[in-house]
């Protein structure tokens, strides 16, 4: 688990490049491509709480979230999400929650970046099926700790030469 509690391991961590995209776009464009989707893109609008920046990622008429509810056992998840608008809807819920987190010394925006790393991701034809990981601890103005643990599988199709997410697997539990 990465934990942040300086403002000097805050400017070590833009220094490292941590903000940047891993995946190299010549090399690597489709991991490149899914990156700035599911990270970078989704990561600035939810600190900015404007879903403009996000929405033109997804498949409409394709799309469905289901939410496992924190638990491994499929029996206990549901399909809370059967449209991008009942997703939007929670995720802005979400995203103005976390902006009330009080963190004492990492930005929003930095912390976000800093807890999410693709576990794998797998490619055939034109889908792709990504595990995004969700893993840090960051210290809280009231001397508390905030910990983000947790894990998403997204599933994307490559639609008119554009990966766009057409559902996922949320709020899965990942162990420490």
């Amino acid at each position: 688990m990465v934990t942040m509690e300086t403002n000097a391991e805050q400017i070590d961590l833009v220094a490292r490049g941590t903000l940047d995209n891993p995946y190299d776009a010549h090399r690597e464009p489709d991991h490149h491509a899914l990156w700035e989707i599911l990270v970078a893109r989704d990561s600035e609008a939810f600190v900015e709480c404007d879903w403009s920046v996000c929405k033109e990622d997804f498949a409409p008429m394709r799309f469905d979230g289901i939410s496992a509810q924190g638990s491994f056992d499929p029996l206990n998840w549901s399909l809370q999400y059967p449209t991008v608008d009942s997703y939007r809807d929670d995720w802005l819920r979400m995203a103005e929650a976390y902006r009330q987190v009080p963190l004492a010394d990492i930005s929003h925006r930095a912390f976000l970046y800093l807890m999410q790393t693709f576990a794998r991701v797998d490619l055939a034809d034109d889908r792709a099926v990504v595990w995004k990981q969700f893993r840090a601890e960051a210290l809280l103005t009231t001397g508390e700790r905030h910990r983000a643990l947790g894990q998403s599988v997204y599933r994307l199709h490559r639609i008119d030469g554009r990966w766009l997410i057409v559902g996922f697997v949320g709020y899965l539990p990942l162990g420490s």
